[in-house]
Formats: C-alpha cells, sequence, structure tokens
C-alpha cells in the first residue's frame, strides 16, 4: 500500500493538473468566444464602435491589445455612431493613429450612420469605406442649453447662484445669457471645430480649404461623400476586411479576430473578479453639465 507521503502527493498533482487544466481551457474559450479562433496565424482584427460615443475605454483597449497583438496584421474599425462627446472621439481617433504609426494599416467600415464624430473616427483611418446610403458629414460643434427663466417666474420659483467667478454660471438656466458668455462658449465650439477640420484634413490627407468646403454641419450620403474624398471606395464590411487583408498582406478571405461581445465568458469572468476599471463619465462644463457633442 502506498505510503500516507505518496497518497497526498498524487493527490496534490493531480489536483495541479485538473486546475492547469480548467484554466487552459479557459483561456482557449477566451479566445473563440472573443472571436479569435484559436490561438495561431495571422489576422485582420474587427473592431466596433456603437452608439453614441460616450467613453473611449473598450475601443481603446480594444485597439491597444491589437497592437500589441503580433498575430493582428490590420485592423477593421466599423463605425455605426452619430457622434457623441468631443475627448472620448478624439481618444479613438488618437488610438487609431497609434495603430498605423505601429505599421498596422486601419480599414473603417462605415455602416448606417457614421455621422460628426462617427465620421470623425473613421478619418483616422488608411482607407474609409461606406455604403451608398450610408449617413455620414455632419462636421460640426453643438451645444443646446435651456433657458427657463420664463417657466420659473410663472410657477413662483426663485433661483440663486452663489459664485466665486464671474463666468463660473456660464449656461445658467434661470437667466438669459449675456453676450460675453455667448462669445466665449461660441470660441469653444469655433476651437473645437477647428480641430475638426484638422483632424479631417489630417486623416484625409486633404487640405483645410476642401474640409471646409464640407465642415458645415451638412449631412451626406456615402455616395456624396466619396466624391467630396471624404471616403475612398463604396461597399460593406466584407470589402473593408478584404482591403484591410491586402494592405496587411494577408489572403483575400483572411482568418478574423471579430469584436468584443457584452456578454462573453471573459467579460463575465472579468466583471466577477473585478478586474478593470470605472468607466469614464461624460466630459462636461462645469455649471449645467452640459457635454461638447460632435454629434449628429
Amino acid at each position: 500500500m502506498p505510503s500516507r507521503g505518496r497518497t497526498v502527493a498524487i493527490a496534490l498533482g493531480v489536483t495541479a493538473g485538473v486546475v492547469l487544466l480548467f484554466f487552459v481551457t479557459i483561456w482557449v474559450l477566451m479566445s473563440v468566444l472573443e472571436g479569435g479562433g484559436f490561438p495561431g496565424g495571422l489576422r485582420v482584427a474587427v473592431v466596433e464602435l456603437e452608439g453614441i460615443i460616450v467613453d473611449s475605454e473598450g475601443v481603446v483597449q480594444e485597439l491597444t491589445g491589437h497592437l500589441e497583438n503580433p498575430a493582428v496584421r490590420a485592423v477593421v474599425v466599423r463605425v455605426n455612431s452619430p457622434g457623441g462627446v468631443v475627448a472620448p472621439t478624439q481618444e479613438i481617433y488618437t488610438a487609431i493613429q497609434r495603430l498605423r504609426s505601429s505599421g498596422k494599416p486601419v480599414v473603417a467600415s462605415m455602416g448606417s450612420v457614421a455621422a460628426s464624430g462617427g465620421y470623425y473616427v473613421a478619418a483616422a483611418a488608411d482607407r474609409v469605406y461606406a455604403n451608398p446610403g450610408t449617413l455620414t458629414g455632419s462636421i460640426g460643434v453643438v451645444m443646446q442649453l435651456a433657458n427657463l427663466e420664463g417657466l420659473l417666474k410663472k410657477v413662483g420659483v426663485g433661483y440663486v447662484v452663489v459664485k466665486s467667478g464671474r463666468y463660473k454660471d456660464t449656461g445658467n438656466f434661470a437667466r438669459p445669457m449675456t453676450a460675453e458668455e455667448r462669445k466665449i462658449l461660441q470660441g469653444v465650439l469655433d476651437d473645437v471645430h477647428n480641430q475638426f477640420v484638422d483632424a479631417v484634413a489630417r486623416g484625409r490627407k486633404l487640405s483645410r480649404t476642401e474640409v471646409l468646403g464640407f465642415a458645415d454641419g451638412r449631412i451626406l450620403t456615402g455616395q456624396q461623400a466619396q466624391a467630396l474624398g471624404m471616403v475612398d471606395a463604396l461597399g460593406g464590411l466584407s470589402e473593408a476586411i478584404e482591403e484591410a487583408a491586402r494592405l496587411g498582406g494577408l489572403p483575400e478571405k483572411p482568418r478574423l479576430i471579430l469584436p468584443r461581445r457584452r456578454f462573453s465568458l471573459f467579460n463575465f469572468l472579468k466583471n466577477q473578479l473585478g478586474i478593470g476599471g470605472a468607466t469614464s463619465g461624460l466630459h462636461e462644463l462645469p455649471f449645467l453639465k452640459t457635454p461638447l457633442y460632435l454629434m449628429d
């Protein structure tokens, strides 16, 4: 009969083997469920940008992961967004630029809508694809503030503000905006609009004069955008993937790393184990907390 010490050693070895097998299985499942399939082989990664842009953390993490992954040769960013808050949009734009600088080509595929901040992001790519009926453009910045002074007086509500600076309550909904305050806010919007124009000109290799010709907030179809040089070619996601593969030196039908899904096993385990920080909030003005939007 085996000694007690030998029995314990065997039990520990079996336990360690089971634990190792468990983590290997989880790793393989994570690779499959995250869209990468089984490890090995050069690939094109697809990243989704869906809905209003209020936070960049998830998309930037994906882009950074593909930047650091030697198996990724090119990236497709699928954009379905009417735009969103300025700073997160710029962070995604910068992350795409980092990928390009590393030598990994990026192709933007614009879906049903890629307007304002959605187009801002797409303009960072090496190549931009749109469907003929994609809604895009809307290059501009907007801030919307309410004036409820008349309503407050009607219902008999007084509103008192104590402030330490002359312009600290700019945007106060209980009084009309002064000419000086409007000038300040207009200056902010003009500055961000100029940043937008510069980003499009830089990404699309157009002159500022060319960009200013269509950077007046107008909505365009994908076909109209192509005629203006905002889009390189008409086509859907499949065509964008094929172009990314070509730019990355891969076969026409490459292996793919698909977008992370919200309810994937990886995200479930990450949430359960408390891995990762909290998402950031809106980039806002101090008084009414009104975000500055690049949005249709």
